[in-house]
């Protein structure tokens, strides 16, 4: 598909956006152009345009508005020592986005348009990379139902759009490790759910227990199982990883009620390499904090595109809290964090072939 680029009437001067770039935060900022591309059923997907980021037109009875049919990517690009820009396994992002599509009744994007669409806006918007230690230009790909009608049916119109956002640190700088709020009232998602789906309700879902976990002092939320309550699966928005003394590593496993990650499918792999046993294993809330007591468990580490791999150093709830090892980063964490961080940068070799040069 052949996509059209329309210029941009007023760009952000180049002072401005460096002033921006050189401490950007996360998900605040955002680069001056976006992509989009229209699908109608019967036609397909067309109309792909590369132009000014503006703001979206809606009819106030679209389907999205109504029926929350909608699904999004989060991915980032990484400026290189040698000036080039790269993905990190992006055909992974597409294949996951069309998977949300088939649970959300959605059609699919086709990979190497989904990926194109993401190429474009990075070549167009290669200025924005942040000067800041860490930085990254994070990618947010979405679609949503466009068609105007009230009743509960899929809809026939879409749009698909990619926006991009300069990025630091998700959590902020000093923090040697997060402090985790475990939710008791509040489930994430349920068996036969959208839990494996990334769309905007399951999200929304977490928002009330996540101001939970800030009001008591904590950074995220854990979330626990919806039919037993004991079995612990994500926390808001990353996976989690859980560093035995024995020389294994538990991750919860994909049962359809968490998010398969990127990031938790390369950190099984990465661990694994350095000699790890990884078993995709449930783990309770009550193993956790007997382990962490015991010294059984040595770390836990949570991980995402956002985050990328993050210590957790406390656990709270309304029974008390605990501490996992020294309540900093461990030796692991820290290391996994290097090596995955190195192979996305460019300064570790990529031996499985996951970045993609642009």
């Amino acid at each position: 598909m052949d996509f059209k680029t329309l210029p941009h009437p007023s760009p952000t001067p180049a002072a401005q956006r460096d002033a921006a770039l050189a401490d950007p935060g996360f998900g605040t900022l955002f680069s001056d152009h976006m992509v989009t591309i229209d699908y109608v059923e019967g036609k397909g997907w067309h109309n792909a345009v590369v132009g000014p980021r503006q703001n979206i037109s809606l009819d106030p009875a679209a389907s999205v508005l109504h029926y929350a049919q909608e699904i999004f990517e989060g991915m980032k690009a990484y400026k290189h020592a040698d000036g080039s820009a790269a993905l990190f396994r992006p055909e992974e992002n597409a294949r996951r986005f069309n998977a949300s599509a088939d649970r959300m009744a959605m059609p699919h994007v086709p990979e190497d348009l989904f990926i194109e669409a993401v190429r474009q806006l990075v070549a167009i918007d290669k200025d924005w990379f942040p000067s800041v230690e860490g930085g990254s230009l994070y990618l947010r790909p979405f679609m949503f139902a466009s068609e105007a009608f009230l009743g509960v049916r899929p809809a026939k119109e879409y749009k698909f759009i990619v926006i991009a956002s300069p990025a630091g640190n998700y959590f902020k700088s000093g923090v040697p490790a997060v402090k985790i709020w475990v939710a008791q009232d509040y489930v994430r998602a349920a068996p036969g759910g959208t839990g494996a789906a990334k769309t905007g309700g399951n999200y929304a879902a977490s928002l009330v227990p996540q101001a939970e976990a800030i009001a008591q002092g904590c950074d995220q939320v854990v979330f626990l199982d919806a039919v037993e309550r004991k079995w612990i699966e994500e926390l808001g928005g990353m996976n989690l990883f859980f560093v035995m003394e024995d020389g294994s590593v538990i991750t919860p496993p994909l049962t359809g009620t968490i998010l398969p990650g990127i990031t938790r499918n390369s950190l099984i792999q990465l661990l694994r390499e350095e000699g790890l046993t990884v078993r995709e294993e449930p783990y309770s809330i009550d193993q956790w904090r007997d382990d962490a007591k015991s010294g059984k468990l040595l770390e836990t580490m949570a991980c995402g595109t956002a985050a990328v791999v993050t210590p957790v150093g406390t656990v709270a709830g309304g029974d008390g809290e605990f501490t996992i090892g020294s309540g900093g980063p461990g030796q692991i964490t820290s290391k996994i964090r290097e090596k995955l961080v190195g192979i996305q940068r460019g300064t570790v070799d990529d031996t499985h072939g996951w970045v993609m040069k642009l």
